[in-house]
């Protein structure tokens, strides 16, 4: 079969929070590998830049995933005026820096309402239509956070940690209909935001080029490979996975 393992021609991708980084990145990496993409976010105008840069094959959907009410529609939306979908990235997050003892109850559920509980409802409304068409791939993107203990993200590695839980509980349930559950875990990526946060802490930034084995930052692309390889073929006796894409960072000292 050679390379047509890992195409993606002729798949439906739904990203959320594709208008820019990792999301961005993820749905450049599907278009060129063939699918046709839909990204979500807040923003329109960052979306419509997106789409201009991404082409034809990509559309966009204004959509605020915290409001679960809407979740339906959205996917319904998407299923009936584009296509079914065969993939959803659920990358869409927000993060929260405090240390753990001042962190309030009000930011603690604020982030989890955002980075589990949303990415539930529209994983479990995408794979009602999964289920019965017997495939379809999921994927949730984590964090180095969710993998090994980071002072200062207390609520934000709580949140990527439960992911894992989520992965390993919906493969016990979906892996008979053909629908694949996987995670990603990005190690630390070039972006203008985290360039930004680690210029202003030096012993953050210190710290983190210590962890990683590699010399350099990821890319976003090279989470968009990674993402092209779990919701293709080649990858379709592959679930239940959590894969760092980091360096080396998760087993270096």
């Amino acid at each position: 079969m050679g390379l047509a393992v890992f195409s993606l021609e002729n798949k439906i991708a739904l990203v959320t929070g594709g208008g820019t980084g990792i999301g961005l990145g993820i749905a450049k990496a599907y278009i060129e590998a063939g699918a046709t993409v839909v990204i979500t976010g807040r923003r329109e105008q960052v979306l419509k830049e997106a789409v201009d840069e991404l082409g034809e094959n990509a559309q966009y959907r204004v959509n605020d995933i915290t409001n679960k009410k809407e979740i339906p529609s959205l996917v319904k939306d998407i299923e009936t005026n584009i296509g079914p979908v065969d993939i959803l990235v659920n990358n869409a997050g927000i993060h929260y820096k405090g240390m753990a003892q001042e962190t309030s109850d009000e930011d603690f559920e604020r982030i989890l309402q955002t980075n589990v509980m949303s990415v539930f409802s529209l994983t479990r409304e995408c794979a009602k239509y999964m289920l019965e068409r017997k495939k379809g791939s999921i994927l949730m993107i984590g964090s180095m956070a969710g993998l090994f203990g980071i002072d200062k993200v207390v609520a934000y590695g709580t949140s990527k940690t439960a992911l894992t839980g989520l992965v390993n509980a919906l493969v016990t349930e979906y892996s008979t209909s053909n629908v694949r559950v996987n995670a990603i875990a990005p190690g630390w990526i070039e972006s203008n935001m985290f360039l930004k946060a680690i210029e202003s802490d030096e012993k953050r930034k210190q710290q983190i080029t210590n962890r990683i084995a590699m010399d350099r930052f990821g890319q976003t692309s090279d989470i968009g490979n990674a993402a092209v390889f779990l919701s293709s073929e080649a990858a379709k006796y592959i679930t239940g996975v959590v894969l760092p894409v980091d360096g080396g960072a998760t087993v270096n000292f």
